[in-house]
């Protein structure tokens, strides 16, 4: 049994407090260059600096709506320890926010999130990723209030990756083994006797996984290479017979797109057509926000631009994504907060596309001249955070950006 809708300390639609809340939240999160940048067709121009804002970005509904649940839990219950069950989103900025309003903040583990410390009269918010079955358990013993933020569109790869694992297809998941919704999506496959799930990170897993399928090979190694990724009893010999693909939701969509491709055509290639139409399902499960602002981007990249700017977590797998498709057209500085470009000094720290570490750049934009600088920010980035990185790029040339028009 899990915790459902129907349990009395289990809240999922929040309490009504919206108005109460709303002022705050725009105070903390609402930006005036931004909103200056859209009723100026994404655009704002000052002494030969241009900044071109993405169609798309920053907040997505689902987040919206986890960030608001969590201040609405904080006004709902102002004396009792409410804690979280991870980080609310993957951004630094909000967190810290939360941590402000006195939430608790619980870290994940190998085994779960330890909550040895929540007790029954306690809060505990599950973030927009979800949480995994077993940690829903625990909550369900302990008998706190549990506020569930979980996104829509991560309850829906929840309800495919159910369905695979109840129809005896193990679930190829497209993400980050180690990501809080990935290893909650996986857990879905608990419900049913005998669930498998294996979770690989990107085509060249996917590579390795379609070369076993079609030719088979040394199992310890195969194990061994997805041990921290896949079920402890999956037997790589009979589970990639049958196969259902999912992703996390905030993927490339193009290469979990591929990846679906590619490991039907290699079913189809060992068993043929027929077998592969009867053992084999891909549905593209990215979320519609990380679509639109993937899509946002590849649209704004078709314009003449000298350098992009993306804004985001450098933990969130969707702001990842943006700066992975901008860095094949031009060059990119993917920053984690506005703090991250110094107009004094001239410089951006940043991590590059691919890289996990964060480096520092000097003279990253040019001191004179006509400039085009793209923007855009993950979905988890609020709109102050874009607005101040606005207004340092404008800074870092000189220009005050409250003379922008």
């Amino acid at each position: 049994m899990t915790v459902t809708e129907t349990t009395s300390a289990y809240y999922r639609k929040g309490f009504g407090l919206k108005a109460e809340v709303q002022a705050t939240l725009a105070a903390d999160y609402t930006g005036g260059l931004v909103d200056r940048l859209r009723a100026h067709d994404n655009t704002l121009v000052a002494s030969g600096v241009t900044i071109r804002l993405a169609r798309e970005f920053g907040f997505c509904y689902g987040v919206e709506r986890a960030v608001e649940y969590a201040y609405q839990t904080r006004t709902k219950f102002p004396d009792r320890r409410i804690y979280l069950a991870g980080q609310i989103i993957h951004n630094p900025h909000v967190n810290d926010k939360l941590r402000e309003m006195g939430i608790l903040f619980l870290s994940p583990g190998s085994e779960g999130f330890d909550f040895s410390a929540v007790g029954a009269d306690d809060v505990v918010i599950v973030p927009a990723f979800g949480v995994t079955i077993s940690d829903f358990e625990t909550l369900r013993h302990i008998g706190a209030v549990v506020v569930d933020t979980t996104c829509g569109s991560v309850l829906n790869v929840w309800k495919r990756v159910d369905t695979y694992a109840r129809d005896g297809l193990t679930a190829l998941i497209h993400g980050k083994y180690y990501h809080e919704e990935t290893r909650a999506t996986a857990s879905q496959v608990e419900k049913h006797v005998g669930g498998r799930y294996l979770v690989v990170r990107d085509m060249a897993e996917a590579h390795i996984v379609c070369e076993y399928i079609e030719r088979g090979g040394d199992r310890a190694a195969f194990l061994s290479r997805f041990a921290p990724g896949a079920s402890p009893a999956l037997d790589p010999e009979v589970d990639l017979r049958r196969i259902g693909v999912a992703n996390q939701t905030t993927m490339l969509a193009r290469e979990s797109i591929a990846i679906g491709e590619a490991v039907g055509a290699s079913m189809e290639r060992r068993f043929g057509a027929d077998y592969r139409a009867a053992n084999f399902r891909t549905f593209d499960t990215i979320c519609s926000a990380t679509q639109d602002r993937q899509d946002a981007v590849e649209e704004l990249l078709r314009e003449s631009l000298d350098v992009m700017v993306v804004v985001g977590g450098y933990n969130s797998s969707n702001t990842i994504s943006l700066a992975a498709i901008c860095a094949l057209h031009v060059p990119t500085f993917h920053v984690e907060d506005a703090d991250c470009l110094d107009p004094v000094r001239g410089t951006i720290r940043h991590r590059p596309a691919g890289a996990h570490d964060e480096i520092e750049t000097t003279a990253w934009l040019p001191a004179t001249g006509p400039v085009r600088v793209g923007i855009t920010a993950g979905a988890s980035t609020p709109n102050n955070k874009i607005g101040e990185a606005v207004a340092r790029i404008f800074a870092t040339r000189g220009v005050d950006p409250a003379s922008v028009a």
